[in-house]
């Protein structure tokens, strides 16, 4: 196995608790999240080894007793999906991802993956990829709720879009038998997370289903919260970390 590249420094978030009620609904400008503090503006996974991305691409964070909540907003000039079943393969459409090892420790992590279909793509992984592990798909996120808000039109190349909007409620309940303490976090506990944007290279071919076609030869752009120094988002260890506060 290669030796990896320096880790770059990871980035750290303070996840304020819900001031109210979090309805899932994909809008992401609703007084709940309100004066709640975008993350950094994304960049390459490889960090500044690559250009900044050309779209923009930040998130927020809150929580309660019940749920870990996420809202992600996209900029997005022709926004398309295509795969409607849910464990499909998401990546192979753009697409938004949260990464969580609740025990900071490399093990027993999550991921999940989101079209602006609203499609999703849930899993467990016991450890990394690079240490053998494989994806436990039959995995869910027990109460999930999703919601995403397109800012123009879905798979339609007429037209030229803002963006979309995805907000996620991942109960707590979800992880409890994979975690060393069920339920919610206490205030100053510190999780690793990551969030990763999925880009294909596309161009307008009205004889897809979606009106586009990925330009071939050309690999997909990882943009990321915190970056990981290469290409690989399963080393937990380099995630950022959200201290989850009172």
């Amino acid at each position: 196995m290669e030796p990896l590249p320096p880790a770059p420094p990871f980035l750290r978030y303070a996840c304020p608790r819900a001031g109210g009620p979090v309805r899932i609904d994909g809008d992401i400008h609703k007084p709940v999240w309100q004066g709640v503090p975008w993350t950094d503006d994304f960049v390459d996974i490889e960090g500044e080894l690559k250009p900044r991305p050309r779209f923009r691409t930040r998130a927020k964070m809150l929580w309660d007793d019940r749920a870990f909540y996420i809202a992600a907003e996209m900029e997005e000039p022709h926004v398309w999906a295509t795969l409607t079943e849910r464990d499909s393969v998401i990546f192979h459409d753009n697409d938004f991802e949260v990464f969580l090892n609740p025990t900071r420790d490399s093990l027993n992590y999550y991921e999940l993956e989101i079209n602006a279909l609203n499609t999703v793509w849930d899993l467990l992984l016991r450890k990394p990829y690079r240490a053998g592990g494989q994806a436990d798909n039959s995995w869910d996120v027990s109460g999930l709720e999703t919601a995403v808000r397109v800012r123009g039109t879905l798979n339609d190349p007429r037209d030229v879009d803002h963006g979309w909007d995805v907000e996620i409620a991942m109960p707590w309940a979800a992880f409890d038998a994979h975690t060393s303490r069920p339920g919610p976090p206490r205030p100053g506990d510190t999780w690793k997370v990551n969030f990763s944007r999925v880009e294909w290279d596309v161009e307008i071919d009205p004889s897809t289903p979606s009106g586009y076609r990925k330009i071939p030869n050309r690999r997909e752009h990882n943009w990321v919260w915190s970056p990981m120094g290469f290409i690989d988002m399963h080393l937990p260890d380099r995630w950022g970390e959200v201290e989850f506060r009172a």
